[in-house]
Formats: C-alpha cells, sequence, structure tokens
C-alpha cells in the first residue's frame, strides 16, 4: 500500500494495481461451451516455464506464455477475438469510478478463537484456573446431547481464502504503466494476483 494526497489535502491511503497488458487467449460461447466467457492470461514467463499443452493453447492465440489465467463470464461476441491485447485504459472508461477486488487473502495458519473469532477469551485467573486466558471454555452441551454441535466456532485454519471487496474508489488512472490507483486496501500480499470487476 501507499498513499496519495487528495484536492482538498487529505492523505488518502491507496493500492497500486498493475492492470494489464492481458491478451485474450480464449473465447468461450453459448453454442460450443454452453456459457459465454472470455479468457484473459497476464505475467509474462519464459516458454520453458509453460508446460506443453499450455504452450500449444498460448500458439493459437499467437503469444508467448503467460503466468496466470481468468476468466470473465460475459458475452464479448464480435467485440474481441483470440490475441486482442487489453490495457488499463480499455477496462476504465471515464463513467468507471468504483471496482470489486478479488483475490486470496493472506494465510495465517492454524489460529486459536481468540484470534480467529475475537473471543475474550476466560477472562480473569479465576475458578481455580491460572494458564487457559485464551481459551474457548465450555463447548459442549450437557448430558443431552453430550456433543458438541457442528459449525460451532474453535481454533483452526484461517486465512488463505478467496475474499471480494466491493466498491473501492478509483483514485487515478496511469495508462503508460497500465496502472490503477485504488483507494483501500485488497486482499493478498506484495505481489498477489487480483481480479478487477467493474
Amino acid at each position: 500500500m501507499t498513499s496519495v494526497f487528495g484536492a482538498d489535502g487529505k492523505n488518502i491511503p491507496c493500492t497500486v494495481i498493475e492492470a494489464g497488458p492481458c491478451v485474450v487467449t480464449q473465447l468461450r460461447t453459448v453454442e460450443k461451451d454452453g456459457y459465454a466467457a472470455v479468457q484473459l492470461a497476464y505475467d509474462e514467463i519464459k516458454e520453458i516455464h509453460a508446460s506443453e499443452p499450455l504452450k500449444g493453447h498460448f500458439k493459437k492465440a499467437g503469444t508467448t506464455p503467460k503466468r496466470k489465467l481468468v476468466e470473465f463470464e460475459a458475452d464479448f461476441e464480435g467485440e474481441l477475438k483470440l490475441g486482442d491485447t487489453i490495457t488499463v485504459s480499455d477496462i476504465v472508461k471515464d463513467d468507471v469510478k468504483f471496482v470489486d477486488v478479488v483475490g486470496t487473502s493472506k494465510g495465517k495458519g492454524f489460529q486459536g478463537v481468540v484470534h480467529r473469532y475475537h473471543f475474550a477469551g476466560v477472562g480473569g485467573a479465576t475458578h481455580g484456573q491460572h494458564n487457559r486466558l485464551r481459551k474457548p471454555g465450555s463447548l459442549g452441551a450437557s448430558s443431552w446431547p453430550s456433543r458438541v454441535f457442528p459449525g460451532m466456532r474453535m481454533g483452526g485454519h484461517m486465512g488463505n481464502e478467496r475474499v471480494k471487496v466491493f466498491n473501492l474508489e478509483i483514485i487515478k488512472v496511469i495508462p503508460e504503466n497500465n496502472l490503477l490507483v485504488i483507494k483501500g486496501s485488497v486482499p493478498g500480499a506484495k505481489g498477489s494476483y487480483v481480479a478487477l470487476e467493474f
């Protein structure tokens, strides 16, 4: 993340996203595939790092191998063709002011209930305890049903899941470098991939 100063002099926290150039590598149609979509490829890699099937897939589109393939479900028939390059200028028009960002959140491993669900812990060291301040406390019911109900909030794996952040404001577009400056934070670590939905 970084920050920019707005017209009113306020410091705005923002994220810089490189949004292109993306290459159209496949067009799906309702007749052939049962749904309409466009597949975009991003982030060029050396040919030695691509598998043979992927090399053939990119060769058909007339481009070099890419690292990331993403499919967007919409009918672009007639507007796009294989091998077309899409830049940030093609994506962000003058009337677009907000964007939804989809990404994978940072993985945090196994976490207890205090970190994962904001439990308060057991509290003061009373009732004969001295070392369980961050434990969940009692979990089950009494003699019936004598078990813990499914869905009980407990410690476990946290993070590393698909997250969508809605209506982030576009602060600035830098077309010569395909950069998009967005107000606020987006899911994922530095350098991770995100998908933009307008």
